[in-house]
């Protein structure tokens, strides 16, 4: 089913507006009718020198950002307060104080205007990003039931999507995210955080054939990446003992073969999940998902197995509000409401 045929034809324009501020991203959009209209985001410099997130820090920027984000994302849609239909913001999961902000102010917003609000799951949101509209004739979309592998600095997980609102994780990561190992092991050869970006870059010139990792052996669909960052980290400690410029020297190739490693890992469990249950619709989600590499892997797997593969734009890959202003825009036409007493979560442990 399309978002078209799941909306009865409305009396009205349905205009959402998303908020979201999960981690270190304050980011506003406004969809009208599942179609983009604006999107806008600001990002947060201040954690580079500490090569991390620093929650008080993020949650300070976050109150500077919200009004200024938001405003844009009106102006850019070029609508009214008065035209909303509704305000969804990412209630969780994420770093609490961050998602205190958003949230705070989509409630106040929202009570502001008489409006219904939305409380939107982020990692839902990561994958109903693929039915996010921006007006083209020709857009393609999953049809029920897909796969999902959603990646990103926190989450490693392969979701079965039965329909928009049933979605079930059938593996996950037991210890470190895919994203979390990149940047990791980023920081050990002192590249910039975020790591994964600069270690996807240099890879580009690497050999992924040149060293080799530990690769888990882990049951079902789950994944583990901790004894991949202390098989990168013990390398380096040994290969630094005999040449204290070895990182320097072997850097494109270790940043090569690091990414060959993770994204073997992550396509390993992708591929017997998609053949035990016999679906060939898979789709990619979360910051991850802008790695060339994994995307490259995604396209001959696709190609071999025959499966239908959609991947994102980059845009819509990392934390933004056009997914959750999609996600909300779904749940409005499911009056899928949330009242003002709803708090914020910063992680979760059940189906969505």
């Amino acid at each position: 089913m399309t978002i078209k045929e799941e909306q009865q034809k409305p009396t009205s324009d349905i205009y959402i507006l998303g908020i979201e501020s999960s981690c270190d991203d304050t980011s506003a959009s406004v969809i009208k009718n599942g179609v983009l209209l604006s999107n806008v985001t600001a990002g947060q410099a201040v954690h580079e020198r500490y090569g991390g997130v620093v929650p008080e820090l993020a949650s300070r920027a976050h109150q500077q950002n919200i009004i200024p984000v938001v405003h844009e994302a009106m102006r850019e849609a070029g609508i009214a307060k008065s035209d909303l239909s509704a305000v969804a913001f990412t209630r969780g999961p994420g770093l609490l104080g961050s998602l205190l902000v958003g949230a705070s102010f989509a409630k106040g917003f929202a009570q502001g205007l008489n409006l219904p609000l939305i409380d939107v799951n982020h990692l839902q949101a990561h994958v109903l990003a693929h039915f996010i509209s921006q007006g083209q004739p020709d857009e393609q979309m999953p049809e029920f039931p897909f796969l999902c592998l959603l990646v990103s600095g926190g989450n490693s997980q392969i979701i079965l999507v039965r329909s928009y609102h049933d979605m079930e994780i059938i593996g996950q990561t037991i210890d470190d995210a895919a994203g979390e190992a990149f940047d990791k092991c980023a920081k050990v050869m002192g590249l910039p955080y975020p790591g994964g970006p600069h270690v996807d870059r240099l890879a580009q010139s690497g050999n992924p054939r040149a060293f080799r990792f530990a690769k888990p052996q882990i049951k079902d669909y789950n994944y583990s990446f901790s004894g991949l960052k202390t098989s990168f980290l013990y390398l380096l400690r040994d290969k630094v003992k005999e040449n204290p410029d070895f990182v320097e020297e072997n850097k494109a190739d270790l940043c090569a073969s690091l990414q060959e490693t993770i994204v073997d890992i992550l396509m390993k469990k992708l591929k017997l999940a998609a053949k035990d249950l016999n679906i060939r619709q898979v789709a990619v989600a979360g910051g991850v998902s802008a790695n060339s590499g994994l995307r490259n892997a995604l396209v001959e797997a696709g190609k071999k197995h025959r499966w239908k593969v959609f991947i994102p734009p980059v845009s819509f890959t990392t934390d933004n509000a056009a997914m959750i202003a999609i996600t909300g825009y779904l749940k409005y036409l499911n009056h899928d409401f949330c009242g003002l007493g709803e708090v914020p979560y910063a992680r979760i442990n059940y189906t969505f």
